[in-house]
């Protein structure tokens, strides 16, 4: 089956996001496409490596590869029963072991399967296929040997990471090692490519530019992450331009390369939606929710592992709204679902005092099965809710949370800081320690020499944790740190001056808390209006004449939007905690469902935006907004994808080469 341009790119009929995409070609193109025509009622053996098994298991569910013929899953490294009776697929990355690992199983008199299927997950060399080749007892047990080029993990609908998670110890570390962040950035830069080469676009490829103060300025490595990176996907989009059948030769979409440097409050910040204070507050384990639910009879309450992920209606309706939002639209569904499902009212108690007749029995019975899986998904949002703001009350977050967004938007400054960490001594370590590293960021001169110490004392922090703040500097430029301003930014301060590291945005914030905005949502705009400055991201290859970054519909979006980005002249206001639901502000639930089936058909060329150094939770939400504000799809790329906790873990090593992730807990 082959892979055409129709299937995938902006301009298709059949517009599919970019999740739908990575599975059909998982399940159809690879796996159906193993039915030979004398086997297409037998089962099938799928064999993967540890990276392809988590690139399956992100896209596709086990029932799914079920579906398509698979009835054993299997890892290529371990030992295997032979079963010469069925055909293996083989979905593994072009490494000279896995290779190796494939002819053992495949060669001799006595080979493990019957024919084998092999799709490798990226390019591979002319040297590995000529190895395969010289084996001539394997030769005609190769039902298939081809390319898949998938080799990212799909974690959201609208986004992926390339799984490197140690991309910023690599990359942004104190000491730089090049030969080990060039190393990285190649990697990188060929599974960012598999991306356009499964969903055959092809980018114009813009990237954040090192910038020199002056001559006696020295280029880090860190100030080029983005050039190189963009350097080495353009090379191997030249290569799919030539390789790849109905490679489009022509601009199709548009990718902008960042880094964590443009924006390092976005990754410590309290982020207020319902998906971030999950992730942020509960030691969930990636989406995994432990629930535990009372015993009906009296025994020990049972615990039972949910996946909070895009499969679950309410989880899909509420994940990007404010949490007091959530909080009332989950109360308003319990109050709802209890009026008007008769066997919930029974159950509840909900009745007149009277004998139950045989018609109230039997509605009773008839609702029981559909009452008890929909409470069952209410309750456990109910009690997700719940301990949210239990956790909000006790950590005192709601008053953190306001000192963090002052600091941003310029309405607080060191002195305020200072009255916290004296008042507020019931204060979580780790909230104190974000608030410093916010601080580091706007106001990095206050974290000199004694300063710092100074600062550390009051907050009662170790100096393991003063190392996360500290380390804040590694993420800024070299002009950035000559200059003694928060890097990522190029607004001018006057040192004895509050400070903004935001501009209000015209938007009408509908919830307390909710002013914060990431900086990608800033450049994605300026991107889809063409106003972003070459001269700071400039374009790897020039565009094609017919490519104008924006469709007719995009641009008129984006007309329509003409002023959003100007700063606001309104006057401040102070939010409510909760005011009345009516905004369409693209990401609310009410917004979010009222988009879900707009017609993707209409939708502009897509956006790419990757950054270096792990994305949050904030940009991906931006990414779903902006999705429907610019009638273009927009898809976030990262190397990973950040809880606070994992970036100050990982902003700790930055400093901390003996240690490794596993041993430091925030």
């Amino acid at each position: 089956m082959s892979y055409s341009d129709s299937d995938s790119s902006s301009q298709a009929a059949d517009y599919k996001n970019f999740r739908q995409i990575t599975r059909e070609r998982l399940l159809y193109e690879m796996l159906r496409s193993a039915k030979t025509g004398s086997s297409k009622s037998t089962w099938k053996v799928l064999i993967m490596d540890k990276l392809t098994v988590k690139i399956m298991s992100y896209a596709c569910k086990m029932a799914d590869i079920a579906q398509e013929g698979v009835s054993l899953v299997e890892d290529i490294f371990r030992r295997r029963q032979p079963l010469p009776s069925m055909d293996a697929i083989y979905f593994i990355q072009p490494t000279k072991e896995n290779v190796i690992m494939f002819l053992s199983d495949m060669s001799g008199k006595s080979p493990l399967y019957k024919k084998a299927f092999v799709f490798f997950s990226s390019p591979v060399s002319k040297e590995l296929v000529g190895h395969i080749k010289k084996d001539s007892s394997v030769l005609p047990r190769i039902g298939a040997l081809r390319e898949m080029n998938l080799e990212f993990f799909a974690i959201d609908s609208q986004g992926f990471i390339t799984d490197h998670e140690r991309a910023l110890e690599d990359l942004f570390g104190d000491e730089e090692t090049s030969r080990k962040g060039d190393a990285c950035l190649n990697v990188m830069a060929s599974r960012i490519a598999t991306v356009f080469a499964s969903l055959r676009e092809f980018p114009t490829v813009r990237y954040r530019a090192a910038k020199s103060l002056d001559a006696s300025t020295m280029t880090t490595m860190r100030d080029l992450i983005p050039t190189k990176l963009a350097a080495g996907i353009w090379n191997c989009l030249a290569k799919h331009k030539q390789s790849i059948e109905n490679f489009p030769q022509t601009e199709t979409c548009e990718l902008l390369i960042l880094d964590r440097s443009i924006d390092q409050i976005a990754p410590i910040i309290h982020e207020w939606t319902y998906d971030a204070m999950c992730h942020d507050l509960l030691n969930m384990d990636g989406n995994k929710y432990v629930h535990v639910i009372p015993s009906k009879s009296g025994g020990q309450p049972e615990k039972k592992d949910v996946l909070l992920e895009e499969h679950d209606p309410i989880w899909l309706e509420l994940r990007h709204a404010h949490i007091a939002d959530a909080s009332e639209r989950l109360h308003d569904k319990m109050t709802n679902f209890l009026s008007k499902n008769k066997a919930a009212q029974l159950q509840h108690g909900k009745r007149d005092g009277g004998e139950l007749s045989t018609r109230d029995l039997q509605k009773m019975v008839q609702a029981l099965p559909q009452y008890s899986e929909q409470i069952d998904k209410l309750s456990l949002h109910v009690e997700i809710a719940r301990k949210i703001n239990d956790l909000i009350r006790e950590q005192g977050l709601r008053e953190l949370g306001q000192l963090e967004q002052d600091l941003v938007f310029g309405d607080a400054g060191m002195k305020d800081v200072i009255k916290y960490l004296s008042t507020q001594e019931e204060a979580s370590r780790e909230g104190k320690l974000r608030l410093l590293m916010i601080l580091a960021t706007i106001y990095p001169e206050k974290f000199e020499g004694e300063k710092g110490q100074n600062l550390m004392k009051l907050a009662k922090l170790s100096s393991d944790d003063m190392s996360a703040v500290n380390n804040m500097r590694l993420l800024g430029s070299a002009v950035d740190a000559k200059k003694n301003t928060p890097g990522g930014f190029t607004l001018k301060f006057d040192l004895h001056k509050k400070r903004a590291v935001r501009k209000e945005r015209q938007e009408e914030a509908a919830w307390q808390l909710s002013r914060f905005y990431p900086m990608i949502e800033e450049l994605i705009e300026k991107l889809s209006k063409g106003e972003l400055p070459k001269e700071d991201y400039p374009c790897m290859n020039d565009p094609s004449p017919s490519f104008h970054g924006s469709t007719s519909l995009s641009s008129s979006a984006s007309s329509n939007q003409g002023q959003a980005a100007a700063q606001s002249m309104r006057s401040r206001r102070t939010p409510t905690w909760a005011k009345p639901r009516g905004s369409d502000d693209g990401y609310s639930s009410d917004s979010v469902l009222r988009h879900a089936s707009s017609d993707f058909r209409k939708m502009g060329q897509r956006i790419f935006v990757f950054i270096v150094g792990g994305a949050t939770r904030s940009e991906l939400k931006v990414c779903h907004k902006l999705t429907t504000k610019l009638k273009r799809e927009v898809i976030l790329g990262s190397t990973s994808l950040d809880d606070p906790p994992q970036f100050i873990t990982k902003l700790k090593l930055l400093s901390a080469n003996e240690l490794s992730i596993d041993d430091l807990q925030i």
